[in-house]
């Protein structure tokens, strides 16, 4: 069951749902980087499962246990750095009956196919979005290293059930970015359901609330944005800084969708409305404009890197569905039992910025010998 991301970083994330810790190795971090412990435990604690009326009822404090990788005074030593976080407040027995009726949508019935009913069904396993936990922990390091040559991430909520929030200010000149900045700004106050207007925000609340109330689900979009990369980050093709970051967000339970810049909007366009001319600024040559969202054959551009995933209602539901008994081969009702979230996309915030510092990190270090003197990570 291969569970691993990265080239010169390179993260491999283990555990399932209801085992006694989930957890990750992370080989490739550059030597000599403090981690600030409480910036990460801040970080983790936007995913963390049962602190709002959107999430999950079950509660885990997510904390984060280092093993390996450190020195006494909290810097990387270059060695792999290797993390775990227990799994406090399983309940097992809600899954009881996942071992014969699978649940629609999730990826019980597949599980099955492949490993023959040895796969850990409890909670989803390893298919749990349990396992973005860990992955947390490695993209909050890795959005500390970045944060220390320039580099800030940050995501919304774009929509849920079809109500939208404003978009980042990332697709215009770059004389936008202080507009961008601030919109950064005001994510980074913590707020627990990040998006740029309240109003909208409430909105989506209630339609949470809505469908939670029915034993049903919402899904929505969210969009993340890169700045301070220097241009000329990424490779053609296969490792493309689109195709690394895409391989590591459809790692992401439930993202079913990913468009860079104008992405689907581009195929309504002309040449002439997509181009993105280009302008001297500060003495560096930068796109007038972003459409193309901060890459181009795969390398960065040094305009913000903007994408944006769909995240797919929660599969599991409370609402009786159509299923089938594995052992005796009929079609039979199905009502899940469990905790659940009625709406994932607030928790999967923070793990859309996790990931991209990871696939960004990990395109930096892989930069050929001798990049540009500016564009150096040491």
């Amino acid at each position: 069951m291969p569970s691993s991301i990265g080239t010169a970083l390179r993260v491999t994330v283990f555990g399932q749902s209801h085992s006694q810790a989930v957890g990750c190795v992370i080989e490739g971090l550059p030597s000599g980087h403090g981690i600030d412990a409480r910036r990460l435990a801040a970080f983790m604690a936007r995913r963390a499962p049962g602190h709002a009326s959107w999430s999950t009822p079950r509660k885990e404090a997510d904390a984060i246990r280092i093993l390996s990788g450190l020195n006494p005074d909290g810097r990387t030593c270059g060695a792999p750095l290797a993390l775990i976080i227990e799994n406090t407040n399983t309940r097992s027995s809600d899954y009881s009956m996942l071992r014969d009726v699978p649940r629609p949508s999730h990826a019980d019935w597949t599980a099955q196919v492949k490993w023959h009913g040895e796969q850990d069904f409890a909670g989803g396993g390893h298919f749990s979005g349990r396992l973005t936990a860990p992955l947390c922990a490695a993209g909050g390091i890795a959005l500390q290293l970045l944060e220390g040559h320039g580099v800030r991430i940050a995501a919304h909520i774009l929509e849920i059930a079809g109500i939208s929030d404003q978009g980042f200010a990332a697709l215009g000149s770059s004389r936008q970015a202080s507009a961008l900045a601030t919109q950064m700004d005001m994510l980074s106050d913590g707020r627990a359901f990040p998006v740029l207007d309240q109003d909208a925000g409430a909105h989506m609340r209630e339609a949470i609330d809505a469908a939670h109330a029915q034993a049903d689900s919402v899904g929505g979009c969210i969009e993340c944005v890169v700045t301070g990369l220097p241009a000329g980050i990424g490779s053609p093709m296969f490792d493309g800084i689109e195709s690394t970051l895409a391989r590591a967000i459809f790692g992401i339970p439930a993202v079913k969708g990913l468009e860079f810049g104008m992405g689907f909007g581009v195929a309504k366009l002309r040449g002439s409305q997509d181009n993105d001319p280009y302008e001297i600024v500060d003495g560096k040559v930068r796109p007038a404009k972003n459409y193309a969202g901060g890459n181009l054959g795969g390398i960065t551009t040094g305009a913000p890197l903007l994408f944006r995933m769909a995240v797919k209602p929660t599969s599991s539901i409370g609402q009786e569905q159509r299923s089938v008994d594995l052992t005796t081969q009929r079609e039979v009702p199905l009502r899940v039992k469990g905790r659940h979230d009625p709406c994932i996309v607030p928790r999967a915030v923070p793990v859309a910025e996790a990931v991209a510092a990871l696939a960004v990190l990990d395109s930096w270090l892989a930069w050929p010998p001798d990049p540009p003197t500016d564009a150096r990570f040491d």
